[in-house]
């Protein structure tokens, strides 16, 4: 794997500050937009989308809070996706710029609540640090919550049931928290990442911010290339940051067989892909990519919530059939079978972690597929 110089001075990572004196004198206070929805025009100028991995429009979500009569904000720090450090490292290093951001959405949307959730470690330090110094400054206290290291703890519906003091375990009933979120109230919950993003377009505008990436895509993001991470203009070229096979969009992603798309949703999805959180994991020399896929796989079958079928009988057999045909056990038909299990467990999950999972081992095989067929004969080409 090689990483290159993209040789785009960083927004978000530039924005590191000691203190609240610093992140003062090298940003300003908090710019204030005047009250409820007189945001919401800017962020649509600006084109910003979730950077937790849907990529929905922040703008319509915003939107969507601010009619309600009280509507809670909640930054989403979790990071369960493994091998993604994005989060981490911006909440350690830039927390005042994040913070400002949930006070910009707060305003935005009226929220009288709103809530940090982040695993305990350096990352919620150094945010409970920031709001100690950052007292009387806010207009709404933020209240920090402790996510657990489960993968599916970054859901958007376990995040509210942690913050209530439940289980961190996905809805087994889908309903928009928009609409209905924390305690039924109208809830926004964005990617610190996202919150950081607001934060520069209430200081900068969102000419400023469409000053990079692409027309559709606009503005920068963060990414994890093997621990580093990184930030880069939507819209670069892949091959700009690694070489040879990547699996894009974390484990929940899809393998590529070479890094020719550039990263954007667009470039992504003639090949099945998406940017997702940001995750970029190549494949390491001498590496299979089924012996990999398994050992991915095997772990998302243990970190499902075990509340629906697709989670308690579909991953795990899913997990043990790859299993065998990583290790060239399998029988004559895995792949049919493979391709059976992966389509059972399809839209029936009561999240989308079934999905995700489905959609990474189709990839595997079909960017593997000489792979496959070597490890059917018994053989591996590693």
């Amino acid at each position: 794997m090689t990483t290159m110089d993209t040789r785009v001075q960083p927004r978000l990572l530039d924005a590191a500050a000691a203190d609240l004196g610093e992140h003062h004198r090298g940003h300003g206070p908090i710019p204030w937009q005047g009250g409820v929805g007189r945001m919401i025009g800017e962020l649509q100028s600006a084109g910003l989308t979730g950077r937790g991995g849907a990529g929905f429009p922040t703008w319509r979500k915003v939107a969507e809070v601010a009619t309600a009569a009280r509507a809670v904000v909640v930054a989403n720090g979790a990071e369960t996706e493994p091998g993604s450090r994005k989060d981490d490292t911006l909440l350690r290093r830039c927390p005042h710029l994040v913070l400002d951001g949930v006070q910009l959405l707060v305003e935005a949307t009226g929220a009288d609540e709103a809530y940090l959730y982040v695993k305990p470690g350096d990352a919620m330090a150094s945010v409970r640090h920031a709001l100690t110094e950052r007292h009387g400054w806010d207009r709404v206290a933020v209240r920090v919550v402790a996510a657990p290291n489960r993968f599916v703890a970054g859901e958007e519906s376990a995040v509210l049931a942690a913050i209530a003091g439940r289980p961190a375990r996905p809805a087994d009933k889908w309903l928009p928290v928009v609409h209905s979120g924390l305690r039924g109230r109208a809830t926004l919950v964005q990617n610190v990442e996202t919150c950081a993003h607001v934060a520069q377009i209430a200081r900068n505008g969102a000419r400023w911010f469409r000053g990079l990436g692409t027309r559709d895509e606009p503005g920068t993001m963060l990414v994890t290339v093997h621990g580093a991470v990184r930030e880069v203009p939507i819209g670069i070229a892949l091959s700009e940051l690694v070489t040879g096979p990547v699996l894009v969009g974390g484990y929940h992603g899809a393998w590529l067989s070479s890094p020719a798309p550039h990263l954007s949703r667009a470039a992504l999805a003639p090949f099945g892909a998406a940017p997702g959180a940001g995750v970029l994991h190549p494949l390491a020399p001498g590496r299979c990519g089924l012996v990999e896929t398994a050992a991915i796989t095997r772990y998302l079958a243990g970190e499902s919530a075990g509340q629906c079928g697709p989670c308690r009988n579909g991953l795990p057999a899913t997990a043990a059939l790859l299993s065998a045909l990583a290790d060239r056990t399998a029988p004559p038909d895995a792949v049919h079978r493979l391709d059976h299990l992966t389509g059972l467990v399809v839209g029936r999950g009561a999240c989308r972690h079934p999905d995700g999972t489905a959609r990474l081992i189709r990839s595997t095989l079909t960017v593997f597929g000489d792979e496959v067929r070597l490890h059917l004969a018994g053989r591996c080409s590693r």
